[in-house]
C-alpha cells in the first residue's frame, strides 16, 4: 500500500484545525479621523438628549465631576448646545478623545473636560469635569454676601484660548517625552520646589477660566485669591509659589490622552491636603500645551469635592483618602 507523504499529511491536518477553530475578528483600529467623528457623535448625542444616537458600549459607563450617572441623566438632559471655545484632542494609541471648552447648560455656561475612551468602535467611558458659577471652592460652598468659592470665567478663557494647532511633523516632542515633562509640573508641586518643573519662563495657568499667572503676587484678579503666592512684588508664572501651597500629594495620576500632533497631554489627578486641614481636595483636569519640550500654557477644568465623596473614582483609586473619621464608627468598647 502506497503511504502518503508525511508533509502531506501534517498539511491537510493544518488545514482541518484551521477550519475547525472559530474566527476571532481583530478589534476594529479607531484613527485620528475615527475619534474625531465618534467624539462629534457623542458630544451631538447628548446635546440631542439621545443616548441612542451615540455608538455605546453595552457595560458603557459615564461619570461627571466623579458621580457615576445613567444614560439619559445629568449632562444628557442638561447640557443644550456646545459653546464659543470648542478644542478636541486625539490620541490613537490609547484610543481615548478629548474636548476642553464651553457648553450651555440649562441656560448657563459651564466649562467643561470631557474624556472618551473608544474601544472596537464603540465608547466604553465617558468622563466629564463641569464647572459653574458659585460651585464649591477650597473652603466649600460661598458663604452668603461672598463671591463664588470657586473661580469661574468662561468670558476669559474663550478669549484666551488653547491654541488649535498642528505642530510640524520635524518640531514634535515624543510621546514619553510629553508625559514626563507634563509630569515634572507635579513633581515640583509634591516638592515644593517649581524649578523641578520643565517649563517656559513666564507660562500660564488657567483655572477654571481664570488666569492665576502673570499678575503680581497678592494682586487683585477675577475671582478670589489663588492657593499659592510668589514672593510680595513677583510676576508669578507656573512654577510660582511652590514653597507654601497646601498640597500634600497629588494622587491617581493618570495621562489619559497624549495629543502628540498638538503638543497637549491631559492630566487627571487629585489634589491632597496636608493633614489636619480644612481645605477640600481638588479633583482635576489639566490641558498642558508644550513647545519645544517645555510647558507652555496648562488649562484646568477642576472641582472641590466633599471629603465623603470617592474621587477620582476610575482608577487608581488612592485619590480617595483620607476620607474624615466621622464616616467609620468608633470601634466598640473591650468586654471586661
Amino acid at each position: 500500500m502506497e503511504k502518503r507523504p508525511m508533509r502531506s499529511r501534517i498539511f491537510r491536518t493544518c488545514v482541518i484545525l484551521a477550519t475547525a477553530v472559530p474566527a476571532f475578528a481583530a478589534p476594529k483600529e479607531c484613527d485620528r479621523a475615527c475619534l474625531k467623528s465618534t467624539l462629534d457623535q457623542y458630544l451631538n448625542a447628548v446635546i440631542q438628549h439621545d443616548p441612542a444616537a451615540a455608538p455605546l458600549f453595552v457595560g458603557f459607563r459615564q461619570t461627571e465631576n466623579a458621580v457615576v450617572v445613567r444614560p439619559g441623566t445629568g449632562v444628557w438632559k442638561t447640557v443644550t448646545a456646545l459653546g464659543k471655545l470648542q478644542r478636541r484632542y486625539l490620541d490613537p494609541v490609547s484610543g481615548q478623545a478629548g474636548y476642553f471648552g464651553t457648553v450651555e447648560e440649562q441656560g448657563e455656561p459651564a466649562i467643561v473636560t470631557v474624556r472618551l475612551k473608544v474601544e472596537d468602535r464603540k465608547i466604553t467611558e465617558a468622563e466629564w469635569f463641569l464647572v459653574h458659577k458659585g460651585d464649591p471652592g477650597l473652603n466649600g460652598p460661598p458663604a452668603p454676601g461672598q463671591n463664588a468659592g470657586n473661580f469661574f470665567d468662561p468670558d476669559n478663557v474663550t478669549a484666551h484660548p488653547p491654541p488649535d494647532r498642528i505642530v510640524p511633523k520635524d518640531s514634535r516632542t515624543s510621546r514619553e517625552a510629553l508625559i514626563a515633562i507634563t509630569n515634572s509640573y507635579f513633581d515640583g508641586i509634591t516638592t515644593h520646589d517649581g524649578s523641578l518643573i520643565m517649563a517656559h519662563p513666564g507660562c500660564t495657568r488657567v483655572e477654571n477660566g481664570n488666569t492665576v499667572t502673570g499678575r503680581p503676587a497678592g494682586g487683585r484678579g477675577r475671582g478670589p485669591a489663588p492657593e499659592a503666592a510668589a514672593a510680595p512684588g513677583a510676576v508669578t508664572d507656573c512654577t510660582s509659589g511652590l514653597a507654601t501651597i497646601n498640597i500634600q500629594n497629588v494622587a491617581a495620576r493618570r495621562y489619559p490622552i497624549v495629543d502628540e500632533e498638538a503638543g497637549v497631554v491631559l492630566a487627571i489627578a487629585v489634589f491632597l491636603r496636608k493633614p489636619g486641614t480644612p481645605t477640600r481636595r481638588n479633583a482635576f483636569s489639566e490641558w498642558f500645551v508644550i513647545d519645544n519640550s517645555k510647558i507652555r500654557s496648562i488649562y484646568s477644568a477642576m472641582f472641590y469635592p466633599p471629603p465623603e465623596a470617592p474621587v477620582p473614582n476610575w482608577p487608581p483609586y488612592e485619590g480617595n483618602w483620607p476620607l474624615p473619621p466621622t464616616l467609620a464608627a468608633p470601634p466598640a468598647a473591650p468586654n471586661r
